[in-house]
């Protein structure tokens, strides 16, 4: 199935569960005529996009004032994160944007930066930069097509980033473990690793919710992270314990 397909079915199941309240997965899988897997997989993303709530069996519609939470204040952190993240670029950079919605904020402070050469294996943040009106070099890093993370990844993408050498790597993650580092759900971590491997400064850039998420998949250590920059939300504490490894951190005021 497209793409576009996907998120017209996406877009449908946000509508049916705003409309019922509550629909399950098989509900949802007899309607659309695709398997439960899949579903999940659609509730997964939304929920991620904070448009619904999974439940066992199904999901329910975002309470009222947890939808105007998550539009108001997730919002303003990622952006303050973003607007961090992009000061420290500097004309004629070399940098490398990862997929992932936080790293994508960048991509709209960008505009007013000369000369720059922007790496990505994420389409959506390829096509965003083509909007741009002073549109940087794009470099694509190909390979094969991950659907969970929606980027390219494999060997292919890691042999042409190789082939280069960046000042920066702008990168997110789905959790930060205080002791080792960035971590992820994906398994695939071998072209993160690549990435910050042929950048010289690599900046994490996640929201202080995710400091303490318990994921089993370590992305990058400590080692290969030159900054973090996550919200004010980050306490003093969490805020020393990364600093010990070297990294430093900034926190965004996000009011």
């Amino acid at each position: 199935m497209s793409k576009r397909n996907t998120q017209q079915r996406r877009h449908a199941i946000v509508s049916m569960v705003n409309e019922a309240g509550e629909v399950s997965v098989d509900k949802l899988a007899k309607f659309f005529s695709t398997s439960e897997v899949t579903i999940r997989k659609d509730l997964a993303a939304l929920e991620k996009n904070g448009l619904l709530l999974r439940r066992y069996g199904g999901a329910i519609a975002m309470p009222t004032e947890m939808v105007s939470e998550v539009e108001e204040n997730v919002s303003v952190r990622k952006l303050a994160i973003a607007k961090a993240a992009a000061e420290r670029i500097r004309d004629h950079n070399r940098v490398i944007i990862d997929s992932g919605s936080t790293t994508a904020g960048l991509i709209g402070l960008l505009g007013g930066k000369q000369g720059l050469i922007v790496m990505t294996n994420s389409l959506s943040v390829a096509n965003a930069l083509n909007e741009l009106e002073d549109e940087p070099t794009l470099l694509m890093t190909g390979g094969t097509w991950d659907p969970h993370s929606e980027a390219f990844q494999g060997q292919v993408a890691e042999s042409v980033l190789r082939s280069y050498d960046f000042d920066q790597l702008f990168i997110g993650a789905d959790g930060i473990d205080i002791a080792r580092g960035t971590t992820t759900f994906n398994e695939l971590i071998g072209l993160s690793r690549v990435m910050a491997e042929v950048s010289r400064e690599v900046v994490v850039m996640v929201e202080s919710s995710k400091v303490g998420r318990k994921i089993p998949n370590l992305e990058l250590p400590w080692s290969n992270i030159s900054t973090l920059i996550t919200d004010d939300g980050l306490s003093d504490e969490a805020k020393q314990q990364i600093e010990q490894h070297g990294v430093q951190v900034i926190c965004t005021a996000s009011e």
